[in-house]
């Protein structure tokens, strides 16, 4: 009998027959993980999927008006570990650790031509949806095609 490694617990475990690409273990946690992954991934995607979840988030937020309020209340940790994130990503932003998309001014423009773009690994970066890269001039020359 075969045996795989969870992707999210990275246990070996032993896949389903009736489940061809079972890649995570049957336990509750990486369950909750595929599905967050798929989820995630859908959302990036499927601009109906994206939209879809928009709209039903602001009629839940809607519904339920002070949630938020009242559970910052009710958990008084939540709310200071919050506050100091936020302390610590405004004192990011006033030393210039945190870049912005309309930040970068450079001194000189860059020259068109062709560009290299390198996947940054253990980056620290500020925001999920931000992407940092490396720009590497290609200098040899390529035929047109």
């Amino acid at each position: 009998m075969e045996f795989r490694t969870c992707q999210a617990c990275q246990e070996l475990f032993r896949p389903r027959p009736q489940v061809a690409e079972q890649r995570f273990c049957s336990a509750a946690a990486c369950q909750r993980e595929r599905r967050r992954r798929w989820q995630a991934t859908k959302r990036q995607n499927d601009p109906d999927y994206r939209e879809n979840q928009k709209r039903v988030q602001k009629a839940w937020a809607d519904r339920h008006p002070d949630y938020w309020r009242n559970y910052r209340r009710q958990h008084p940790e939540y709310a200071e570990r919050n506050r100091a994130r936020q302390r610590q990503r405004a004192q990011d932003r006033a030393t210039g650790q945190v870049a912005k998309m309309d930040a970068s001014k450079a001194e000189m423009p860059i020259p068109s031509g062709t560009y290299r773009l390198s996947r940054v690994v253990d980056a620290a970066l500020a925001k999920s949806d931000a992407w940092m890269v490396e720009i590497t001039v290609i200098t040899a020359a390529c035929a047109s095609p």
